[in-house]
């Protein structure tokens, strides 16, 4: 048994690289091998967002606080609420972080490929956020 305590993992600022607007994560659980999954607490301020990305295993994300906003590629900007679990396939291009108006926290889990869990891709423009 291995127990983490509150206050052990010291979060981060999200990079600029990945990242519009002020993202802090904080790491929840990386499993030992021959497990892969890893969990973090991400909390975008208001109009915060990923850039896209997809995740060779796929993202299950659980919203915890707040109004968010998510879109795979091709489809509608969703809205995302307290309570919510959403699923990207693996391999599914999309995006995730707040609303313009309130801040979104959500808890996301993904499992490792040959070491990696996400491959980021280009930033979501304002002109695309917008669109929500």
């Amino acid at each position: 048994m291995d127990i983490k305590r509150s206050g052990d993992r010291p979060s981060s600022q999200g990079s600029r690289d990945y990242f519009t607007g002020s993202v802090r994560i904080e790491p929840l659980f990386q499993a030992p091998p021959p497990a892969r999954v890893v969990g973090a607490s991400v909390t975008f301020d208001p109009g915060a967002r990923t850039a896209w990305h997809t995740h060779p295993l796929g993202q299950t994300l659980v919203v915890i606080s707040g109004v968010g906003l998510a879109q795979r590629e091709g489809g509608p900007v969703e809205t995302i609420y307290a309570g919510d679990v959403i699923w990207f396939p693996p391999g599914e291009k999309h995006w995730h972080g707040a609303t313009a108006a309130a801040p979104m926290t959500h808890i996301a889990i993904q499992e490792a490929l040959d070491g990696k869990t996400v491959d980021w891709l280009e930033p979501v423009s304002d002109a695309q956020y917008r669109k929500s």
